[in-house]
């Protein structure tokens, strides 16, 4: 029976020999086949636009089917021919690019990292407000912070370089916090706050950290503000505490005041600083169009921003009409010298006094500069 068992077998194994030979001589000639009609293969593969990368481009050009690429990395895979540009009315450094995917300006609408872009905000923040901030003063400016409704995007600089402690406020999830040790609201804002930086913003609240807002509400004082056409303004201050400019000392009588009477001799034209066309910079709101043009007079230097309120009349006309207080939605200096702590004792004085020498060295230093600026603009005028 052994015998019988594998001579049965025998015709079985030789059938299955030969269909092995044919299917392999038969996949030899469809390979060669495939490989000689290859290159003359076109492919088209249909991707969503927004996926295409300079990866999809070469693929679908066939250069990496080809072999044409000679060995290059994938970066140069995106050369394409694309038309030759030059726009002169293109911002500065863009003059190469079509206007059509130039963006000149941003924001600082916080984004998600999911999702679809055109449905990352719920709501856009009409306006900006920023505070220079130290960690001591948390529940005060969480305080204030109240004040703001969600039209206002919250910016907080940091001068002492503590930001992860202000989640334990919710609103502060949601703000920006810039951190830098030991440097002024002024310092932060140029750096930060370029125009284009702020631009989808009505307008910018530029605050210190101790002002008391119990009889402030922002939404009202914003309502003011463009019912009295002002572009550069600051809510009216309480008189019995921290005043130093009549201007800013708050008038019971009405809504908003542009002008007031100072100490004889003061002011040699009553339409000019400090009897009118006035702020201080403890507190002051621009509009998008007054910012653009004070951010460029502040100087990179000079920090404390000293002797700015005398020349914020430069940058709207005219100024006694578009520079106001806000007397309905008034506030209170607390007069907290909490950035003068930040200073360093030398020469046996203590670190605020250091502080307040700087202001005003930096003050008599703005003056000069403004001025050297008018007499060397006027002398070009002259010879030309």
């Amino acid at each position: 029976m052994g015998t019988m068992h594998r001579s049965g077998l025998a015709p079985r194994r030789t059938n299955e020999n030969a269909k092995a030979i044919i299917t392999t001589i038969l996949g030899i000639l469809f390979g060669t086949f495939i490989g000689i009609s290859l290159p003359s293969l076109s492919f088209k593969i249909n991707i969503p636009s927004a996926l295409i990368s300079s990866l999809d481009v070469a693929l679908s050009d066939g250069k990496l089917l080809s072999g044409s690429h000679d060995d290059k990395s994938p970066e140069h895979f995106g050369s394409r021919k694309f038309p030759q540009i030059y726009v002169p009315t293109n911002p500065r450094g863009a003059e190469l690019l079509p206007p059509g995917i130039v963006v000149a300006t941003t924001d600082l609408y916080l984004r998600r990292l999911w999702g679809e872009p055109n449905e990352d905000l719920k709501k856009k923040p009409k306006y900006l407000v920023t505070f220079t901030v130290g960690f001591e003063q948390r529940n005060h400016i969480n305080t204030v912070v109240k004040k703001f409704s969600e039209d206002f995007q919250i910016l907080l600089f940091h001068y002492d370089g503590r930001t992860t402690e202000w989640d334990q406020f919710e609103w502060s999830k949601s703000a920006i916090h810039i951190s830098t040790r030991k440097q002024t609201k002024w310092w932060y804002a140029k750096r930060f706050l370029h125009p284009d930086v702020v631009s989808a913003y009505e307008y910018i609240f530029i605050w210190d950290e101790d002002l008391g807002v119990e009889h402030f509400n922002a939404d009202k004082y914003i309502q003011l503000v463009k019912k009295h056409g002002l572009e550069i303004s600051q809510p009216g201050l309480e008189p019995n505490n921290g005043l130093t400019w009549e201007m800013t000392k708050r008038r019971g009588d009405r809504e908003v005041h542009k002008d007031t009477k100072e100490k004889a001799g003061w002011c040699s034209d009553p339409h000019l600083p400090p009897c009118a066309a006035f702020v201080e910079i403890m507190a002051p709101v621009f509009s998008r169009d007054a910012w653009r043009c004070v951010w460029h007079m502040i100087q990179n230097d000079l920090v404390h921003g000293w002797g700015l309120d005398f020349a914020l009349r430069r940058c709207v006309e005219p100024a006694h009409e578009k520079i106001g207080v806000v007397d309905s939605q008034w506030i209170i200096h607390k007069v907290i010298p909490s950035l003068g702590s930040q200073g360093k004792s030398e020469n046996g004085k203590a670190p605020w006094q250091g502080v307040r020498e700087r202001c005003k060295k930096e003050w008599t230093m703005f003056q000069s500069r403004l001025a050297e600026a008018d007499k060397e603009y006027l002398g070009r005028m002259v010879k030309g």
